[in-house]
């Protein structure tokens, strides 16, 4: 590989011109290396971010992004793979029915999963919260869980997509995460490396999600669905609504708590709807398209798979989970409907509670969290539970209320309801 000089790289996109092929494979592989300093990727990538990038400069950067590391081979495993990805949400505990659900159906779910950082909840940390559940399993291992129960949620392997591993943690401290075409190759970097042979991407849209706007969110689905089609993994996306949190719960343990009802045939209509409609797709994208998830929820195979995967990471399915030291419930002043829940409002209610984390390396607590009483379009009268705080410290409490009372509104009369699912790009 021809050598650059990085300022050059730079340059070129700073004045909006188009990166070569040459170049990306260069910048990308030499930063992997540690070629390229931390302070020049920074620039490059506050470039991208103003200058953006044209469809096949984002397809080379994403490529390259795949050949820095190693791709999974699943062509042992016995089934056909489908995968699902998350832009991350509020109460977005989806990850957890959906997985074992289709795996219930006949395909085989390998989910590689991330950690919360900000008002985002991560997988893996909800996942933690199970008493001798462990996220960390090599290759033989995932490939073995893979075949046999046909559900994995893990950690990705340090040797996939490990160029993506150090941008994502530069792009968090540089205000560069917003880079559409970053975020993209970021995502479907690892998926593509994942070596799954479908995947459906939920590109969340509203107060609690990164993409704030329709349109933005929209750019994001089609670059991702277009990369993804272009490395022959049958993609699709759905862009849905992260304006209200999702379900009834938000936290870690909060939320494992709510999967497993929804896994018992239960549980909040907006998760069992969007856990259902993702399912749905999943099967379809692999070639299962006669499967029933909803026959699956019913008659208690979700649930059998689900008890599989959580025993086989090491963890004990029917453990009690961690439960807050100190509760406070929120009640309402007046009668009425519940106008608004802000999702954003609530992320960062649960994160000064302990349930997430401002920095990569800070713990979080399993038990902290919400859990909401009343939700949009529910009537409350005075003195009404309308959600409840919960923390390991008493003084977390008086944060996380005053982050919550600004994004909860009660009226006279009920909000008009919005879909869940707002659009399908494929």
């Amino acid at each position: 590989m021809g050598g650059f000089a990085a300022v050059d790289v730079i340059r070129t996109k700073r004045d909006g011109g188009v990166l070569s092929d040459a170049q990306i494979d260069w910048v990308v592989d030499a930063y992997t290396r540690g070629e390229v300093a931390d302070e020049q990727m920074s620039a490059l990538a506050m470039a991208i971010l103003l200058r953006g990038m044209t469809p096949a400069e984002i397809a080379r950067w994403t490529a390259a992004m795949i050949d820095s590391g190693k791709r999974l081979d699943l062509s042992a495993v016995p089934r056909p793979t489908a995968d699902k990805h998350s832009t991350g949400g509020v109460g977005d505990k989806i990850t957890l029915p959906l997985t074992p659900l289709v795996a219930a159906c006949g395909a085989a779910v390998p989910q590689l999963s991330g950690r919360g950082l900000g008002h985002t909840g991560g997988t893996l940390d909800k996942l933690e919260s199970i008493p001798g559940w462990r996220a960390a399993l090599d290759n033989e291992r995932f490939l073995a869980q893979l075949a046999e129960v046909g559900a994995v949620i893990c950690a990705a392997g340090d040797d996939l997509a490990p160029a993506d591993r150090k941008l994502y943690a530069l792009r968090d401290v540089t205000g560069t995460v917003e880079a559409i075409p970053l975020i993209a190759s970021s995502i479907m970097s690892k998926k593509i490396a994942e070596g799954t042979g479908a995947l459906v991407l939920d590109v969340k849209v509203g107060s609690g999600a990164f993409m704030k706007s329709l349109e933005t969110a929209r750019e994001l689905a089609r670059t991702m669905v277009e990369l993804g089609t272009a490395h022959d993994v049958r993609t699709v996306a759905l862009l849905t609504d992260m304006s209200t949190p999702l379900g009834r719960t938000v936290g870690n343990a909060v939320e494992v708590a709510e999967s497993v009802q929804v896994l018992s045939g239960g549980g909040p209509a907006d998760v069992v709807e969007l856990t259902l409609t993702l399912a749905r797709e999943m099967l379809d994208a692999a070639g299962l398209p006669d499967a029933d998830p909803e026959r699956a929820l019913r008659d208690g195979r979700a649930m059998d798979v689900w008890r599989s995967m959580i025993r086989a990471q090491g963890g004990d399915p029917e453990a009690p989970l961690p439960v807050a030291k100190e509760t406070e419930i929120v009640r309402a002043d007046r009668d009425g409907f519940v106008a608004g829940l802000d999702a954003y409002a609530i992320g960062i209610a649960a994160w000064r509670l302990g349930a997430g984390r401002a920095r990569k390396e800070d713990p979080v607590s399993a038990a902290a969290g919400v859990v909401l009483h009343r939700r949009p379009g529910d009537p409350v009268r005075a003195g009404d539970p309308l959600y409840e705080l919960r923390a390991d410290d008493a003084e977390r409490i008086p944060a996380a209320r005053a982050a919550a009372e600004a994004g909860v509104s009660i009226s006279a009369t009920p909000p008009a309801a919005t879909p869940l699912v707002i659009e399908r790009i494929a």
